[in-house]
């Protein structure tokens, strides 16, 4: 393991399930974890950048995380490999709710299909996840359930309302779960990442002229990746942050 890098021993061995663990902020997740001796199991629907992330942390390490194709869209199915890792690793600690998609659509095409569409993915997951993983956490004695928000809860970036809409509600979701299941000794945070320049960003949405007004808002002229998100995440995770629940974290460079 990289000796600049933070080390939890509180992680070692633990079960971690993370949502979208295959590319992008996901796969630093995954990779952040598995170098921490966390046994992680992860779900994605992009089966050549799983596969081959699963292969290199072998190749690098030794061992590798478990890897279950899944549409979290899927209900039952998601809590159906949730059980499955539970049975197989042992009861989940860390549940990290990371898969979403923000792709545009302007108002007028939104019907009720799309919308429904779009929380299927970007928030009724979460809850559920989080329902399935809590019973494997209160029999483990505890555990961390992290959900991302995003800053584009805070910016008016147009053509977005149904994610910008599910991440908000995120925000409840967070404190509410993280009222019921505190007597459980489980905690439940938000993660608010800024403007992750992520693989499918860069491809995607965000160009020069994009990314120098993103610089002129972040206080820290960074580029914002994916590694940036993972330290935070694995503190959220970690004993070192037992203290810690209902909050929102941002990883945005001073977003203002």
């Amino acid at each position: 393991m990289n000796s600049d890098v933070a080390r939890y021993p509180s992680l070692d061995q633990r079960v971690v399930f993370i949502t979208g663990g295959g590319s992008g902020i996901g796969a630093a997740l995954t990779r952040a974890f598995h170098l921490q001796g966390a046994r992680v199991a992860f779900v994605d629907i992009d089966d050549a950048s799983s596969q081959a992330l699963v292969e290199q942390l072998n190749a690098e390490t030794g061992w590798a995380p478990r890897y279950w194709r899944c549409d979290i869209r899927d209900v039952e199915a998601l809590q159906g490999v949730i059980a499955e890792v539970g049975r197989e690793l042992g009861p989940i600690h860390t549940l990290v709710n990371n898969a979403a998609n923000d792709d545009r659509h302007t108002w007028q095409e939104v019907d009720v299909a799309y919308w429904d569409e779009r929380m299927s993915l970007n928030l009724r997951p979460m809850f559920f996840a989080a329902q399935a993983a809590a019973h494997q956490m209160i029999e483990a004695g505890g555990g961390s359930i992290v959900n991302f928000g995003s800053i584009s809860v805070q910016m008016a970036i147009p053509e977005l309302s149904t994610y910008v809409t599910a991440k908000a509600a995120v925000h409840g979701l967070t404190r509410s779960l993280a009222r019921d299941l505190g007597r459980y000794n489980i905690r439940v945070n938000t993660l608010v990442p800024g403007s992750i320049l992520t693989e499918r960003q860069l491809q995607k949405w965000i160009g020069p002229e994009e990314e120098a007004s993103i610089q002129a808002h972040q206080c820290l002229k960074l580029r914002l990746k994916p590694e940036h998100v993972a330290p935070t995440v694995l503190f959220l995770a970690a004993d070192d942050s037992t203290q810690l629940t209902g909050a929102a974290i941002p990883v945005d460079g001073g977003w203002g």
